[in-house]
């Protein structure tokens, strides 16, 4: 479930650099934010592609073959991404969203 989806963790402050056709929010009104308010993430999902692969396809316009070669790698990830960011899989994500940083702890009385 959910195995293509990722999320990236970034800072509020940046928010406004995000395009928001390119992620599954929709706004910086709609984003989660850290408990501290200091942090949020956007999610999206990627395509990854396992290794190298050569496709032959016809030009509809001139009739003629031409060849395409796709590379190994991570496709779909949007413009706001950067290795500095820490990018997440669904169960990871589901493991940090559960600590104090980002989820009050409700005391029991």
């Amino acid at each position: 479930m959910f195995s293509n989806r990722r999320y990236l963790i970034i800072p509020v402050d940046i928010l406004d650099t995000v395009n928001f056709n390119q992620v599954h929010e929709t706004s910086m009104e709609t984003v989660r934010k850290s408990i501290d308010g200091t942090k949020t993430f956007v999610k999206y999902d990627v395509h990854i592609i396992e290794e190298d692969y050569t496709s032959t396809n016809i030009n509809p316009e001139t009739g003629e073959e031409f060849t395409t070669t796709t590379k190994a790698g991570i496709y779909g990830r949007p413009s706001i991404y950067s290795e500095s960011y820490n990018e997440l899989t669904h169960s990871e994500i589901l493991e940090l969203l559960a600590t104090e940083e980002w989820s009050e702890i409700i005391q029991n009385i």
